[in-house]
């Protein structure tokens, strides 16, 4: 009957119109292909994922966290990320390859699976489509990678001696460190400082171990974007290879940064003022960047000295700002002071003419003893109010290094006081636990000090780095373009403020004092560096038994990436291979999206 079915379709079909047969399997009328069956009874007996492994292995660094690429490329992915899926997907052997006479398998979806935070594994599940017998399947299944550790060719080099290829010295020439407190914390903001070997601490300066140049490099120009330097460059052969004409070198760059630093008092040459604006020849250094920035005290006018014009003419401060030099004053009064504009085109600015004022200020260890007062004008005198206590300079009784500025002095063309800034908190009431009310901390580099422990200089050392320590902090406490750069943590105290709410509102113009908003949160600096792993508090819900990692939410970053992400409760349900299904065309949804995993 079925023949003569067939017969009669045959003897009544027009020429050139296809012939319906039956599929092998179910017997329905399908159209002809090169399986006889139907797409239902194919894809229950084809496998698409045919031929791709379901397992690989990724090699992460636990010293850097990285994930290994290939050829010895080392690259920074957190988990769940974009970054990473890429990686795995590259790790995956016959998902970008076709068989021997089979069509290529087209990848549609990818996402992650949720797995146990200590079980070092990763699951993706990936869908793909593959057209076999002129019909398109798709299908599903889950592919596991195995995390192992391996040391990254940086880490690796931190353990051996003499093992960096470039070094950076940088040094200055100054009695105190507070130069390089502040560059630090520079280096901790930005993160200049990775991929160095290791760094040394001296007394005048600092050295950092590269193992490339390339890296040195990058460091340098950081440097010089941040402060004032000039660079010598040096290279040391340590081996060659004649047959190959390969040389080994180690190369050296000495970096000096400029000796005037914040709070440094100047008098300029005649032809160096009118240069920089027709300056006021006594000036003081504001702060340095990769520019030396200058303000007259008396005015408030500021200029900008580039690294290469001091360099061309290097001059030396009449005042080094040191404790020492420093003397307390208490504020008695105060008067707003109106400075007419400077007839030069590089005058003071309108807010920095705003900020003068006329300071009347005692000694505060002349209090009680003498009627001596000062009346000078400060570019700092805004902030001030009665009662406040203030450090400056006393010019009366200073030794200057230049005769120009003694012989101005002796006309009376020098002020008897120069304002520096003010003094806050504990420092200011002269407080034995000044240091512990600080609301602030800040965090500092890993770097090992050559200088011997055990020498009277060594404890000498200790001693000016402690004060240079303190200075430091008092001079970012009264700066806010100086905290601007940096990172300052909360302590204890802040906590406690915040938590009351008793913070006291300050004076509406005092617009430098260190607010809770400017702090971070999360340094924890009394922690014990040398604590093994196995003494780490361990966290099974965090990435990696929670050694080494902070929290992330379960699915936020694959979200943000825009990938797929199975949960914690549904990872159980899902299967490791789907059955394979017959779709009408390729996924032009998934294809048409601007990113790509490969």
């Amino acid at each position: 009957m079925m023949q003569d079915t067939l017969q009669t379709t045959d003897a009544t079909a027009a020429p050139g119109t296809m012939v319906n047969i039956l599929c092998c399997m179910c017997g329905i009328p399908i159209a002809p292909n090169a399986a006889n069956a139907c797409p239902s009874c194919l894809a229950g007996v084809a496998d698409v994922t045919k031929g791709i492994s379901t397992e690989a292995c990724l090699h992460q660094c636990r010293g850097c966290q990285r994930w290994h690429m290939d050829a010895g490329k080392w690259m920074a992915c957190e988990l769940e990320s974009r970054e990473l899926m890429s990686l795995c997907l590259k790790n995956v052997s016959g998902l970008n390859k076709a068989q021997k006479g089979e069509e290529k398998v087209r990848l549609i979806d990818a996402g992650w699976i949720w797995t146990e935070p200590h079980s070092m594994r990763l699951k993706i599940r990936l869908t793909v489509q593959k057209q076999v017998s002129g019909t398109i399947l798709q299908q599903s299944f889950v592919i596991v990678f195995v995390v192992r550790n391996q040391q990254c060719i940086e880490c690796q080099a931190e353990f051996r001696q003499g093992s960096w290829k470039s070094l950076v010295q940088v040094r200055q020439r100054v009695s105190h460190k507070r130069t390089f407190l502040f560059l630090e914390q520079l280096i901790l903001k930005h993160g200049a400082h990775r991929g160095c070997l290791s760094i040394e601490t001296f007394r005048d300066g600092m050295d950092f171990y590269f193992p490339d140049k390339g890296k040195a490099a990058r460091f340098t120009t950081f440097l010089e974007n941040v402060v004032p330097i000039k660079m010598k460059a040096s290279k040391k052969l340590i081996g060659t290879d004649d047959k190959s004409n390969v040389s080994n070198y180690k190369y050296t760059n000495f970096v000096e940064i400029c000796p005037l630093c914040k709070d440094d008092l100047l008098y300029l040459p005649p032809k160096m003022a009118r240069n920089l604006g027709n300056i006021s020849r006594l000036v003081l250094v504001k702060n340095v960047t990769n520019l030396i920035h200058l303000i007259d005290p008396l005015s408030g006018q500021t200029a900008q000295m580039s690294a290469e014009v001091f360099w061309r003419e290097p001059i030396r401060p009449i005042i080094t700002a040191a404790r020492s030099r420093f003397v307390r004053y208490m504020v008695l009064g105060k008067e707003p002071v109106i400075v007419q504009q400077n007839v030069s085109k590089k005058s003071a600015t309108r807010r920095n003419r705003s900020k003068l004022a006329l300071l009347t200020i005692a000694k505060e260890d002349d209090l009680g003893v003498n009627d001596i007062n000062f009346e000078e004008k400060s570019h700092v005198g805004y902030l001030m109010k009665s009662g406040d206590i203030a450090v400056g300079y006393d010019l009366t009784d200073v030794q200057f290094v230049d005769d120009d500025a003694e012989q101005a002095r002796s006309e009376g063309k020098l002020p008897d006081v120069v304002a520096l800034r003010k003094l806050y908190g504990g420092v200011a009431t002269n407080e034995d636990d000044a240091t512990k009310q600080r609301m602030f901390k800040l965090q500092r580099l890993e770097a090992d000090k050559v200088e011997a422990e055990k020498s009277r200089r060594a404890k000498r050392d200790k001693e000016d780095d402690d004060m240079d320590e303190e200075d430091f902090l008092r001079e970012v406490e009264a700066d806010k373009e100086m905290r601007i750069n940096m990172n300052l943590y909360k302590t204890e105290v802040a906590m406690k403020i915040e938590e009351d709410d008793k913070q006291n509102d300050s004076d509406d113009e005092d617009d430098q004092q260190v607010k809770l908003d400017e702090l971070l949160d999360g340094l924890v600096i009394d922690a014990d560096k040398d604590k093994e792993m196995g003494e780490e508090d361990i966290d099974e819900d965090l990435p990696w038994g929670g050694v080494g990692s902070g929290f992330v939410e379960e699915g936020g970053k694959a979200a943000k990436d825009g990938l797929g992400y199975t949960g914690r409760e549904a990872a159980q349900n899902v299967k490791n291979k789907d059955a394979a299904m017959p779709v009408e065309s390729f996924g032009k949804e998934f294809m048409n999206k601007q990113f790509k995993f490969i």
